[in-house]
């Protein structure tokens, strides 16, 4: 409620806008989502220690320009501003491109301003000195952002897909200065190889000052991209009293990377250019400008535009999306994109529950942030096919975010695959992560490969989505055969964290991937893990491959089976026998080995990544009954599965990665995404996985801005909440949703384009549990049901009778097996 009057209270305050756009919608849904929900980590308020990383600035779905504010932190220790933004920390200034959601080293913060109503003191290069306290608490809205800060600015922000508009507003008698900082970016406190670095750039001025162009050349943040430069240009409402341009030696303004003692003042010039020097020269002299405006200014606006092709490009996305000075028409414009391209997909009557509902958009808004569509600005190549960047990365989103755009927007999900191949087309492989128009980095298996079969078998095969399907299966074909060259990455220097399947050797000569051992120089980091998402990704192969290379998918579909190989059935972890374990390439164990030891940090060295052995052991989602049998039949799987929501068994000498609780199971990484509901696959037992779903919504998700467990990880946990709440999960690389229970009385979801899935629920006052199930209009007994159930005819129905017993309804067939197979091996 607070939010939603914060947003009336802002909105009519605004000028009148002098540009009309077409809002028609039927219901403004965006009242619904907070911005800031993910911000703040779970324990930690006012920190954004072990919060999401989310971006809490205006943008569009899936918009190049994500416009908000750059902050310092004050907890360098747990702390990296990857989205630009911490609650607590001071403001740096304002700039247009951020990633949202993400971990690791941060990425962006480019095309820079910064108001200042004083220079003394003041070096415009460095950071510390005119960094600014905000005084007021942020606000955020779609399509709008607010901030006051301790000069006596307040900065108002929106945002089209290429550009921004701010309001400056300034309310003291001090000075009125635009600071303009070329080689400004977001800093990182450690993964010193892959933090961010200045290169070169170029900006220049019109004659009266109230334009500029140009741009910033920078390399490294997550992908460890080369030099690449991104371009600007940018005007002002009002005509500057002086214009001075500057350069400074090369410099790292940022702590807590500085080693500086102080950094040198600028060189200022009133030339209408200024160059870094050396245009290929990556250590290049800092540039920027100092735009000073007269006193009796009060607001001051620019509008700012970006291109990856020229700085022309850059001015003709300011004259072709931001054709007022008025901030309203485009928070308007944000606000109808919002309702009609993302939130309006699902739809219900049922306005009982205000934290639900705030729950469930302000998901859905994150989940389409990213990927960027830079369509028509790929500077690498031309090409007529759609071009995304910022997949960050596919390894996060491909268990279901991916899933729910095959679902609901199937046009952008082919826009996406069509992207992937034509990365693989001229770039040899497809990304797993990627940034910066760069691939990297690959935290596991080639998890492309999964989304093309997802949506494959999920019908954008058909011709109106485009996609060429040869091409893509030999961008597929590719990863599992070709070897990438290696990156030697600090965290895991054993092969390539840039693209495709660094482990590739072991997998093509031994059909798992091995465990590294120094000694003899053999073997790779993340062995468990890689083994089994390499053995999905092989799976995805096969599924694809059955139409378009039968010759291939008897092939596949047996590589796939090779985390058999590394299953030790005789090793037994809190009462229970048969687990994954490393094996070395000579066929030998660790006898130390323990499921719930990762190594040291379940990260790149170790032998899983961002899960324990425990938890990766239910990762074979291709395959359940051979996973079950090897687990001792149903029973003593059921009571596994139980063991691993048990508070206090994981281990606490080792860091599980981001995330939540003490249990084995982890909410804030997406290994453990699935686990929850794989007692859809035991017969009977489907109430186990509803209770579980609850459970963890319940203690871990909320409206919130410790909305989520972890890293948003471009919205793949926004997007497990999401199908929770709706009732459905999605296995992904198969025709399979697991059903679980929903949270609304009624759901209408958007589906296959023109069509919909309607989702009745009975008795959701008298408890969580299914007691009966009709779908289509036919009686259901089976815990799950397909994608052709969901999409046939003019869409799918489905109607749960909903109450407090746990009823074992689910008497028909589980869940199919397509991967199934028992390689006869007893190690």
């Amino acid at each position: 409620m607070l939010l939603r009057l914060l947003k009336a209270l802002l909105l009519s305050a605004i000028v009148t806008p002098t540009l009309s756009i077409d809002s028609t919608f039927s219901e403004d849904l965006t009242e619904y989502v907070d911005p800031f929900c993910g911000t703040e980590g779970q324990g930690n308020p006012g920190s954004a220690a072990g919060g999401g990383n989310v971006f809490p600035g205006p943008a569009l779905p899936f918009g190049v320009v994500k416009f908000g504010i750059d902050t310092t932190a004050f907890d360098w220790t747990n702390v990296d501003a990857n989205a630009g933004y911490t609650p607590d920390g001071f403001v740096t200034g304002v700039s247009m491109l951020h990633e949202s959601g993400t971990g690791g080293a941060p990425t962006y913060g480019f095309v820079h301003q910064m108001p200042l109503s004083t220079l003394e003191n003041v070096n415009v290069l460095d950071n510390f000195t005119y960094m600014q306290e905000r005084v007021e608490p942020d606000i955020a809205s779609v399509g709008y952002y607010k901030t006051v800060l301790a000069n006596g600015v307040s900065a108002e922000l929106t945002a089209t897909a290429h550009a921004g508009l701010v309001q400056y507003n300034f309310t003291t008698r001090d000075e009125r200065h635009i600071l303009v900082d070329v080689s400004h970016m977001l800093p990182s406190s450690g993964e010193a190889q892959h933090s961010q670095f200045y290169s070169n750039g170029f900006l220049a001025r019109s004659p009266d000052g109230s334009k500029y162009q140009g741009y910033g050349v920078y390399r490294g943040g997550f992908s460890s991209r080369p030099d690449a430069p991104v371009y600007f240009c940018a005007e002002f409402d009002t005509i500057p009293e002086h214009v001075q341009l500057f350069s400074g030696p090369y410099t790292d303004p940022y702590w807590p990377n500085s080693t500086l003692p102080h950094i040198d003042p600028p060189v200022f010039t009133n030339a209408t250019s200024v160059s870094g020097g050396q245009t290929y020269y990556s250590y290049a002299r800092r540039i920027g400008g100092l735009f000073t405006f007269p006193s009796n200014t009060t607001t001051l606006k620019s509008k700012i535009g970006i291109s990856f092709i020229n700085s022309d490009k850059a001015c003709q996305f300011i004259s072709s999306e931001l054709t007022s000075w008025s901030l309203e028409p485009y928070i308007e414009s944000a606000v109808a994109r919002w309702n009609s391209e993302v939130l309006s997909k699902v739809t219900t009557m049922d306005k009982s529950n205000t934290t639900l509902l705030e729950m469930l958009y302000s998901g859905l808004y994150k989940m389409h942030l990213m990927p960027s569509d830079r369509t028509g600005e790929n500077q690498n190549w031309e090409t007529e096919e759609p071009s995304y960047d910022d997949f960050y990365t596919l390894w996060d989103t491909f268990r279901c975010l991916n899933s729910y755009l095959v679902l609901t927007a199937p046009k952008r999900a082919a826009d996406i695959v069509r992207s992937l191949v034509d990365i693989w087309r001229w770039e040899r492989f497809m990304p797993d992560g990627r940034s910066g128009n760069y691939n990297g980095r690959v935290q596991g298996g080639s998890n492309a490969d999964n989304v093309l079969a997802d949506a494959y078998i999920k019908g954008l095969s058909a011709p109106e989505y485009g996609i060429n399907w040869t091409d893509a299966y030999a961008a597929m074909k590719t990863d599992a055969e070709l070897v990438p060259y290696n990156t030697f990455d600090y965290g895991d220097p054993t092969g390539s964290v840039k693209e495709g399947r660094g482990a590739l050797p072991d997998w093509l000569s031994l059909g798992y991937v091995s465990m590294y051992d120094p000694v003899e120089g053999t073997g790779f980091g993340r062995c468990i893990s890689r083994t089994i998402e390499y053995g999905l990704n092989d799976f995805a192969l096969s599924q694809v491959a059955k139409d378009l290379a039968p010759q291939d998918h008897v092939k596949y579909l047996n590589r796939s089976a090779g985390w058999q190989q590394i299953w030790q059935h005789n090793l037994t972890s809190l009462n229970f026998t048969g687990f994954l374990a490393p094996l070395y390439a000579n066929g030998t164990r660790d006898p130390s080995y323990s499921p719930l030891n990762c190594g040291v940090w379940c990260s790149w060295s170790d032998v899983t990544y961002e899960g324990l052995p425990w938890e990766y052991t239910w990762s074979i989602p291709y395959d359940m009954s051979t996973l079950i049998a090897f687990m001792g039949g149903s029973e003593l799987t059921e009571l596994r599965l139980d063991a691993i929501f048990i508070p206090g068994l994981q281990d606490g000498s080792v860091g599980a990665g981001n995330g939540a609780g003490t249990a084995i199971f982890n909410p804030g990484n997406e290994p453990s995404f699935g686990t929850p509901f794989l007692y859809n696959y035991l017969p009977k037992r489907q109430w186990k996985s509803v209770m579980r779903s609850r459970e963890i919504v319940n203690e871990y998700y909320t409206n919130g801005r410790d909305g989520v467990p972890g890293n948003s990880d471009a919205g793949a946990l926004e997007s497990w909440m999401v199908w929770n709440l709706i009732g459905l999960y999605p296995m992904v690389t198969q025709d399979v949703y697991l059903i679980l229970s929903p949270w609304f009385s009624d759901l209408n979801i958007s589906v296959a384009g023109d069509k919909t899935l309607k989702i009745t629920t009975e008795g959701l006052d008298q408890g969580p549990y299914i007691q009966s199930l009709t779908v289509n209009g036919e009686s259901w007994n089976k815990s799950w049901v397909t994608h052709g159930d969901l999409v046939g005819g003019d869409g799918g129905g489905i109607h749960f009778v909903l109450g407090s017993e746990q009823t074992e309804w689910d008497v028909g067939d589980v869940p199919p097996s397509p991967g199934h197979m028992d390689i006869g091996i007893r190690n």
